[in-house]
């Protein structure tokens, strides 16, 4: 991946298609104050350099069955990286985790884990607490989102970035 700085034009670009990843070229050019084919090669050096990962559509978990969600934290009995390597493989295999992250400090893993019925969420926590060097799991049901802001935020980029 090829880096290189962002200028006030490669900004808005990123600020407006973290909003909309829907949004047609044509409009992303009118608001970044230039025409489509300059645009389009910009969007296309934006995610050649990686700073554009991927577009993904936001799907309503509650509506697709899915009425459960929490917050795992994982305790493990080694962080030894083989073993940190062998628990994120296995996390990647079971769908129910949407996310983990590997943390410093009292906690190893913060995972954000999904289910149909509490059924499901019992069978994965079996799972999960059976896996090896697995030492405590401590869990937090999601009462409500009170805010849900994907990325980052653009403006606090530093200007020589």
């Amino acid at each position: 991946m090829r880096r290189f700085k962002l200028d006030r034009i490669d900004r808005q670009i990123l600020r407006d298609l973290q909003d909309d990843g829907r949004m047609t070229n044509v409009e992303l050019a009118a608001r970044a104050g230039i025409s489509a084919p300059p645009c389009l090669r910009r969007v296309r050096a934006l995610e050649e350099a990686g700073y554009i990962k991927g577009y993904h559509a936001e799907v309503d978990a509650e509506a697709l069955g899915f009425t459960i969600s929490e917050f795992v934290q994982v305790g493990l009995t080694s962080q030894n990286e083989a073993d940190l390597l062998a628990f994120e493989t296995l996390l990647r295999e079971w769908p129910e985790v949407r996310q983990a992250h590997m943390l410093k400090g009292e906690v190893d893993f913060l995972l954000k884990v999904v289910f149909t019925n509490f059924e499901a969420g019992q069978r994965f926590h079996q799972r999960l607490r059976a896996a090896p060097n697995v030492a405590h799991v401590k869990t937090s049901s999601i009462e409500r989102v009170s805010k849900n802001e994907p990325g980052v935020v653009i403006d606090l980029i530093p200007v020589d970035a």
